[in-house]
C-alpha cells in the first residue's frame, strides 16, 4: 500500500472523507492539489464479513468510517433516495431522525483487541479513521487518520429524550462528551450480534456491504493522500 498514492476530486453530496484533510470541494482547488503533490499517510482498514465458524467471508477496504444499526439503516435510506435523484446534506439528516423515531435497538458484543467493551442492546455503531461520516456528523470526531487505531463509538439503547438532548452534539465536535457512549480505540474490532434477529446491516464508507458478524482490523501498511501543503 505504501507504493500507492491517492489524490480525490470531491464530487459527492456528502464529501466527508476530505474533510479530515482539509481537501476543498472546489474541483479547481482540489485538480490544483496535484500539482504540488504533498502527502500524508492514511490507514487502511479490512472489513470483512464472518461466517459463524468465524472466518472471514466478504472482504471491503475501508478509508474513513463504517456503522452498524442505526448508522448503515440511514446509508440505505440515504443511497435509495440518491438513486430516485435527490441529493444534499438534508437527506443525511432526515433520514436519521426518521431511523431515530423508528428504532429498534438490537444486542451485540463488541471485542476490541481481545477485551470486551460492550455487551447488550445498542442503537447504532461507528468505527472510524475519519472524523466526518453522514454528510458532516461527527460519531468519532477525535479519530486519527494514520495513528493506526479504529475508533469506536457505541450507542446504547437510550430513551428518546436523552437522544433529543445530545443528537445536536453529532454535528458540533462535542458527541465524544457524551458520557452515556461506550468508546474505544483499538486496532481491530469484532461485532457479533446475539441472535439472527439482532444481525444489523453494515456500512463501509456509506456502502452498506452485508450483515454481521464482523471484523474490522488496521492493516500494517499505510497508504499516501495528497493534501493540501498545510497539512503535510
Amino acid at each position: 500500500l505504501s507504493d500507492f498514492t491517492i489524490a480525490v476530486i470531491p464530487l459527492g453530496s456528502g464529501n466527508d472523507w476530505v474533510k479530515s484533510f482539509g481537501i476543498s470541494k472546489n474541483m479547481k482547488a482540489a485538480v490544483g492539489l496535484l500539482k504540488d503533490a504533498h502527502t500524508v499517510r492514511q490507514d487502511v482498514v479490512k472489513v470483512s464479513l464472518q461466517d459463524p465458524a468465524g472466518n472471514d467471508t466478504d472482504v471491503r477496504y475501508m478509508a474513513n468510517v463504517a456503522g452498524i444499526g442505526l448508522d448503515a439503516r440511514v446509508c440505505e435510506i440515504v443511497n435509495r433516495k440518491k438513486e430516485q435523484g435527490y441529493r444534499g446534506k438534508k437527506l443525511y439528516v432526515s433520514a436519521l431522525l426518521y431511523c431515530i423515531r423508528h428504532r429498534v435497538p438490537v444486542s451485540a458484543k463488541v471485542i476490541c483487541d481481545g477485551k470486551v467493551v460492550f455487551e447488550g442492546k445498542y442503537l447504532s455503531m461507528a468505527f472510524g479513521t475519519g472524523r466526518y461520516s453522514g454528510g458532516g456528523m461527527r460519531q468519532t470526531p477525535l479519530a486519527v487518520p494514520d495513528d493506526g487505531l479504529i475508533d469506536v463509538t457505541i450507542i446504547p439503547e437510550l430513551p428518546m429524550s436523552v437522544i433529543a438532548r445530545k443528537v445536536i452534539r453529532l454535528f458540533t465536535g462535542t458527541f465524544h462528551k457524551v458520557t452515556q457512549l461506550t468508546q474505544a480505540r483499538c486496532s481491530e474490532v469484532v461485532v457479533l450480534p446475539y441472535s439472527q434477529a439482532d444481525k444489523e446491516p453494515l456500512e463501509v464508507d456509506g456502502e452498506v456491504i452485508g450483515r454481521v458478524p464482523a471484523r474490522l482490523v488496521v492493516l500494517e501498511d499505510q497508504i499516501n493522500v495528497v493534501v493540501p501543503q498545510a497539512l503535510s
